[in-house]
């Protein structure tokens, strides 16, 4: 499985970070919603699911499982890419799997000295940014370019995000903008 190297920074100013990026010559790749629905994996496991999603670019399905919420390389994921986000849906629901959440959100996609930087917008909660790279390494030196601190981040998934907040994202079968 392969080892993702993420941060995310809560309570962003979303002009300041832009204004940011600009100014160090990130290349904005893409501004796109994005929707994807959410399964149990069989048998159900703690902290693991698939992830179905269509990024307005391409079409993957997902399993990911975190080991550990606290370290930026807790989470693990598989991959693939698939070519009908509708019919993968019918086929996975015709296989006995109920997805438990279908959800929206808006990415805008940068990147800068190899590394990804990404602001999300979901509904219900303010914008953050997620940084990922091929290294622990390559991540903290981007939180310190834009002039973040290590402390200013996290690497909870969405759903303890949206907890932060005081919302179980799970108690909507849809999250839509």
């Amino acid at each position: 499985m392969k080892v993702e190297y993420e941060v995310k920074i809560l309570d962003v100013d979303v002009k300041t970070i832009q204004m940011k990026l600009r100014k160090f010559g990130a290349k904005k790749v893409f501004d796109r919603l994005m929707r994807r629905y959410v399964y149990d994996t069989k048998p159900p496991r703690h902290n693991a699911w698939l992830r179905l999603r269509d990024d307005g670019g391409e079409v993957t399905l997902a399993y990911k499982s975190i080991d550990d919420e606290s370290r930026i390389e807790g989470t693990k994921e598989i991959e693939v890419v698939v070519s009908d986000f509708d019919k993968l849906h019918q086929l996975l629901r015709h296989i006995g799997f109920v997805h438990k959440a279908y959800q929206e959100n808006r990415r805008v996609h940068y990147e800068l000295d190899g590394v990804c930087i990404e602001i999300d917008f979901w509904p219900k909660i303010p914008p953050y940014v997620e940084i990922e790279g091929n290294s622990r390494k390559e991540v903290l030196a981007m939180v310190k370019k834009l002039g973040f601190g290590s402390s200013q981040t996290t690497s909870a998934n969405t759903r303890t995000i949206f907890r932060k907040y005081g919302i179980d994202i799970y108690k909507f079968k849809e999250l839509r903008f």
